[in-house]
């Protein structure tokens, strides 16, 4: 494999530095952040941030540097069942109770050499990655990863890395590292796993857009070893994640592969290079919200008589979910419970909305889902009480917006969702 100019290795920090900060800001998460869903905002700080139900996120969104090509051989096995997988895991597990002796940083170069060489043999370009430590005003940035192009004879897909280290003792958000809702979130399979060496892997295939707007696949393998080592590798069957035509069925590597890939040793000396971690607080902090729990079994408490609950959910605080249906098809139902919202109670209530005999002002709003569902129509409710205390409540004619409408209108009417919205339940 050639070595890249200078001038390559500045173009591909440029192009990755974005996603390395992005990735820094979120964590490291590939189960996803919420993020817009259902018309619901939040509004913090003078920003009205739109939030509501758990979506898987992609890994990394990765820019694609046109770099050169050239052939790789790779070392996880030619064949298609993943080749030496179990041989992979099982080194993985020798050097489990190991302490890496790194010889210093990691260079993005490192990165995306490591990469390279754990892929099977085909063609690889656009490359871009960064290492363990950043550049001039980045220096202190930690988000190494890898990006490439690579076609093994059936057409280009997108392969990218991304690296990371916690404490052992850091607990993971809740939803972290687990499959995704299927009501939130279409996707072919999943399956979240604790390994024999304790590791937590989850394995996803999906679309990068749930709605299916475009036939772009997205594929991943999570892992989380007994050290804090978090490796997460995603493909596509596009060159590109985004806005790049899909250039074969599936993306290139087996669910198998992918599990080899993340377990790989070759990952361990560049993560261990990374600064240690700092020892998390003993005493975690608690949520702050509502329970979502708590307001799911009092939603499902005040829906009108007639309709049967088929599917629930939610988060950790202030959302949840119901599917229910009255005979005439199922209906997606989501509710927000946010205190102290009365700083963005301008930005979201204005001066036509119906002010109540408590003070509380409610605001009705119908149209289109959001996320591109053949025939979706949204209905929403959203309150605000004196005091910033905020119930917004939507309701659809699908069982979820990903999928075509399957009926007319949402099983509850705006008068019905009104009666939950300001019902003295929420700050009982």
């Amino acid at each position: 494999m050639r070595e890249n100019s200078a001038q390559d290795d500045r173009d591909a920090f440029e192009g990755g530095l974005g996603v390395a900060m992005k990735q820094a800001g979120e964590g490291f998460s590939v189960a996803g952040r919420p993020l817009v869903d259902g018309g619901v905002a939040r509004g913090r700080r003078r920003a009205v941030l739109r939030r509501s139900a758990v979506v898987t996120g992609s890994v990394a969104a990765l820019a694609v540097i046109g770099l050169g090509g050239s052939y790789v051989t790779g070392n996880i096995g030619a064949s298609q069942d993943g080749g030496n997988g179990a041989a992979v895991g099982a080194q993985a597990k020798e050097k489990a109770d190991r302490t890496e002796k790194p010889s210093g940083p990691s260079t993005g170069q490192q990165v995306i050499r490591t990469l390279e060489g754990l892929l099977p043999a085909g063609k690889v370009s656009d490359r871009t990655g960064r290492g363990t430590t950043g550049e001039g005003e980045q220096k202190d940035v930690h988000a190494p990863y890898a990006s490439v192009v690579y076609d093994d004879g059936h057409g280009k897909a997108a392969v990218s890395v991304s690296l990371g280290r916690q404490h052992p003792d850091q607990k993971l958000p809740e939803g972290e590292l687990s499959c995704p809702d299927k009501n939130l979130n279409a996707f072919e399979s999943c399956s979240a796993t604790t390994l024999e060496d304790g590791s937590r892997l989850v394995l996803f295939k999906g679309w990068e857009y749930p709605d299916r707007r475009v036939e772009t696949k997205r594929w991943y393998a999570d892992l989380l070893t007994p050290e804090g080592y978090r490796i997460s590798v995603t493909e596509w069957n596009a060159a590109a994640e985004k806005d790049a035509p899909v250039s074969r069925p599936a993306p290139p590597l087996s669910s198998a592969r992918l599990k080899a890939l993340v377990r790989a040793e070759e990952w361990r000396p560049i993560i261990a290079s990374l600064p240690d971690p700092e020892q998390p607080p003993l005493e975690q902090p608690a949520p702050q919200g509502q329970n979502g729990d708590v307001i799911l079994g009092r939603l499902i408490k005040q829906l009108p008589d007639g309709l049967t609950v088929k599917a629930s959910g939610g988060q950790e605080t202030e959302y949840a979910y119901v599917v229910v249906d009255d005979g005439q098809g199922k209906s997606f139902v989501q509710i927000n419970v946010q205190p102290d919202m009365s700083d963005v109670e301008g930005d979201l209530f204005g001066p036509d909305a119906k002010v109540l005999a408590d003070g509380t002002k409610a605001t009705t709003r119908q149209g289109p889902g959001e996320k591109g569902g053949d025939g979706v129509k949204m209905w929403t409710v959203d309150t605000i009480r004196p005091d910033g205390f905020r119930v917004v409540i939507s309701a659809f004619n699908a069982a979820n917006q990903n999928e075509a409408a399957t009926r007319e209108a949402p099983a509850l009417t705006l008068a019905e969702m009104e009666k939950i919205a300001t019902s003295k339940v929420w700050q009982s």
